[in-house]
Parts: C-alpha cells; structure tokens; sequence
C-alpha cells in the first residue's frame, strides 16, 4: 500500500510556480519510493483529500503579509470536517513573498497546531527571487516530507 503526499498550493506568480515544480522534483528523488504524491490548487482541495492523506505540504504567496485568500479558503474548508481527525500528521510548507512572509508563516502554523499536525521539515520562506539555493532547499523540503511519509 502506497503512502500519500497530498500538495496544496497556490501558485499564480512564475516565482511560486518555480518553487512548487521544485518542490515536486524533491517529492521524486533518488530512494523515494512507494509514495503516491496527489497536488491540488488550494481552491479544488476538499477535506476528503486530507483525510486521504499521511502527510501535506503547502505552498502560498505572502500576499500583504498574509498566506494567500486561496490558502485560507482551503484551511476553511478542511478545519471543521479535519479537527482532530488527522493528530499528528506530518507537514511542511513554503511561503514566497516579495518582503515579507512572517504573517503568512505564523498563520500557517497556527491554523496547523490547532489541527494537531507535527511539523516535520523547516519552513521555507522565501523573499525575492527564486535562484538555485532557493531550488535546492525547495527540493529538499519535498524529499523529507516525502521520505517522512514512506516510513
């Protein structure tokens, strides 16, 4: 039985695209195996595809010092029909901004101790362009969260 990655995200800039694509190569490195990895655009994510999941990873713009309209409706839809049912679910996240990702960063990690998820990789948060570390430590985040859920 496979194991499942579910990737939330909202991507509207080349920047975020970049990171997410990233992120996914990370999700298929070397020894990865057995991990099912389903992506949705946080709009279309429902409740069903977490509860489905064994672990979640989130991307967002920082849009005015907050995580993306689209992000928070995905958490609005999933909070209710999730609370307590996914206790300890392994996640991890990025956040693009263009100054600031503190807002959205604090917001995500709220919304996910209320959840009860456990946080299994560092945050990236990423101001500015989108260069080759950034793509390294994108691509890194997919593979621990992807190599987390394998166990």
């Amino acid at each position: 039985m496979s194991a499942r990655l579910l990737v939330v995200h909202h991507t509207p800039s080349p920047a975020t695209r970049e990171v997410l694509e990233a992120v996914l190569e990370g999700t298929r490195a070397e020894g990865i195996e057995g991990v099912d990895v389903d992506v949705h655009p946080a709009l279309s994510a429902t409740a069903s595809d977490l509860l489905a999941a064994d672990g979640l990873l989130l991307g967002t713009p920082a849009n005015i010092g907050y995580m993306s309209g689209a992000l928070k409706h995905f958490f609005d839809t999933v909070y209710y029909p999730s609370l307590g049912a996914q206790r300890g679910l392994p996640y991890g996240y990025w956040v693009h901004g263009n100054n600031d990702t503190e807002g959205a960063s604090r917001a995500i990690e709220s919304i996910a101790h209320a959840l009860g998820w456990m946080r299994s990789a560092p945050p990236l948060l990423v101001t500015g362009p989108v260069d080759r570390h950034v793509r390294e430590a994108a691509f890194e985040l997919g593979g621990t969260l992807a190599a987390r859920v394998m166990d």
